[in-house]
């Protein structure tokens, strides 16, 4: 028996979702655990795995076009069926109000009656979407006409309006040139980041705190690592396992906030920022003080690329509770992160540099570099803030420590 496939929530609290494009063709088999489609979510692309066997019937959403969670996005057939009436299958499911406009070969579905003008109503019913596009092209969506279901306005609508020629405006006054600039549209995680950072800063409460790290005795030791390790090993390896290790000696800084209670995590899931074409993201390096370094290096390395790739999964850049941003390989002495909420930390790493140093009195030339740790003032105080790094900088300036 047929059956409508949905637009999954393919991230927490996600309310749309689009099509980046489809694994399967109409008419083709599928089997349980194959890819069907590629989602487009606001971080990712997630891949969408059948969970039963059939044949792609039907595709109701094409590539490129975003729709709300939950609504159909195409039509499973059972093996053998055919000469299915979508439009009834569509009718009884109750989605009249979200599916996509059915394509031409379809049979059309007969919308439930509605007001003839439902502009009076105050409210413009386009999709996500045709509301980005229309923003993006400078067109107002009231002023458009829709041919989506119930009169919504839909991508085409924006797009026709969008060509067809526009009367010039009458100048008012003499024009000032300015500097030529291209518009780029923001993608849906810069979105993300822009509403997380300004959510961040402008909630939670930060501080900050300073260390300088000695680290002759880390590098000495990544050196000989390196002559017997099954893969290179990054001083950026070497902080997530002390990261992980302080956060296991002191517990209490392993913590997220929530508005009625803190959460203390058994284990120390650290996030390590990597930037993208479209964004930042974190993925979750889990159990990173249970790892060892060449495991440590191998999980950062593969999640780093499938996070540029976009194909990082919702579990691997969801949860944690610390995060690491290292601008030490550009050259960035010392800078302060925003904290990721709901972490409770971020620590901002910058290059490690020959400086002067004084040492039993004398003055000499030492490798030293310098984090800062934004910290939450709500869940963790400064005393303890001042403790775990301390732990840390004790870590880092004698690694054996914590590889033991």
């Amino acid at each position: 028996m047929a059956k409508l496939l949905h637009m999954p929530e393919v991230s927490a609290n996600a309310t749309h979702a689009a099509i980046q494009n489809w694994a399967i063709k109409e008419g083709e088999t599928i089997a349980v655990g194959d890819c069907i489609a590629e989602i487009e979510t606001e971080k990712a692309l997630v891949e969408l795995a059948a969970e039963e066997e059939g044949v792609l019937g039907k595709i109701l959403v094409e590539a490129g076009r975003e729709v709300e969670v939950g609504s159909p996005i195409g039509v499973l057939f059972a093996k053998g069926e055919s000469n299915v009436d979508i439009a009834a299958l569509l009718a009884k499911a109750g989605a009249q109000q979200t599916a996509p406009a059915p394509v031409a070969d379809e049979a059309p579905v007969v919308p439930a009656p509605v007001a003839a003008q439902p502009a009076k109503t105050g409210r413009v019913f386009a999709s996500p979407l045709a509301r980005r596009l229309a923003a993006a092209k400078g067109l107002d969506v009231a002023s458009l006409k829709g041919s989506g279901p119930n009169g919504r306005i839909v991508k085409r609508d924006v797009e026709a309006a969008s060509a067809a020629p526009v009367a010039p405006a009458p100048v008012v006054a003499a024009a000032v040139s300015g500097p030529a600039f291209d518009e780029i549209p923001h993608s849906g995680m810069r979105k993300t980041i822009a509403r997380r950072l300004v959510e961040s800063k402008a909630t939670v409460p930060h501080f900050y705190l300073d260390v300088e790290i000695r680290m002759e005795r880390l590098l000495a030791l990544r050196e000989q690592v390196n002559q017997s390790a099954p893969r290179k090993i990054s001083i950026n390896d070497f902080i997530v396992k002390a990261v992980a290790v302080a956060l296991r000696q002191v517990p209490a800084m392993n913590v997220t906030w929530t508005d009625t209670a803190l959460r203390q995590y058994h284990e120390a899931d650290v996030c390590v920022a990597v930037s993208t074409d479209t964004g930042l993201i974190t993925p979750v390096v889990r159990n990173a003080g249970g790892k060892a370094l060449s495991q440590i290096s191998a999980d950062v390395a593969e999640l780093a690329g499938r996070a540029r790739d976009g194909r990082l999964r919702p579990e691997e850049y969801q949860g944690g509770s610390f995060t690491i941003s290292n601008l030490g390989m550009f050259g960035v002495e010392q800078f302060s992160a925003i904290i990721n909420p709901p972490h409770a930390a971020i620590l901002a790493v910058g290059a490690t540099q020959q400086k002067p140093v004084v040492e039993d009195g004398e003055l000499k030339a030492g490798a030293v570099m310098r984090c800062t740790l934004s910290v939450d003032h709500r869940a963790v105080d400064g005393a303890l803030a001042a403790q775990w790094l301390a732990v840390f900088k004790g870590l880092m300036e004698n690694p054996l420590g914590m590889l033991i």
